[in-house]
């Protein structure tokens, strides 16, 4: 299935994403097909982390001045889900740096809602997420990143193979790492990300509309 306008136009805006999480929570829901306490739990969990970074997280001045120089529309179209740790940490971020240019259009999409965009964008795989698509005013791909940045991705697979870690303790680790690092992984891969979504972007053909 191809990215549609459509698709773009009736996706959510980070504010909309946010108050959509917080009404569900208030009916005791998720986002998801999976309606366990558990997932409502996480849920309660990353909102938590997305309300913290939103309020205290800080982009750096070299990745500010780099999204300042983004001369052409582009969209970021992120595939999420509510109860998703890593969105939780990661979102806010994202959302701060499309603020930081009018011509950058964020918007939200569920991963549950849309398994055959999500199946597009897999990593190894899997359906993981977040996922953050990069795209040209006429939805032409320019990259993704996701799920996760990559030294705390990396130690994520090396435990799926060596199991030193539960599930649980790993997770229990992983946001450790990314309170510790206060986003500043993330925000050195999207400096390396935007030269190549730019670098495509000048590239593309002009199309007369």
């Amino acid at each position: 299935m191809s990215i549609t306008q459509d698709l773009i136009q009736d996706a959510l805006t980070y504010k909309a994403y946010s108050e959509l999480i917080e009404d569900l929570l208030e009916q005791n829901k998720t986002t998801g097909p999976n309606q366990s306490e558990a997932y409502i739990g996480y849920t309660h969990m990353a909102y938590k982390r997305m309300r913290k970074w939103d309020k205290i997280g800080k982009l750096n001045f070299e990745l500010v001045e780099k999204l300042k120089d983004i001369s052409k529309p582009m969209t970021w179209l992120v595939i999420t889900e509510a109860w998703c740790g890593d969105a939780g940490q990661i979102l806010p971020f994202i959302n701060k740096m499309a603020l930081e240019n009018p011509l950058i259009n964020l918007k939200l999409i569920f991963r549950d809602e849309h398994p055959e965009i999500m199946d597009r964008f897999l990593t190894n795989g899997a359906r993981s997420i977040p996922v953050v698509v990069g795209l040209s005013e006429r939805l032409n791909v320019l990259g993704q990143w996701g799920p996760r940045p990559a030294p705390i991705q990396m130690e994520f697979l090396e435990n799926k193979i060596s199991q030193e870690r539960t599930g649980k303790e790993f997770s229990e680790y992983m946001h450790l790492w990314y309170a510790k690092d206060r986003g500043i992984s993330l925000q050195n891969e999207f400096l390396a990300i935007l030269d190549t979504w730019n670098q495509k972007l000048q590239s593309l053909p002009v199309q007369a509309d």
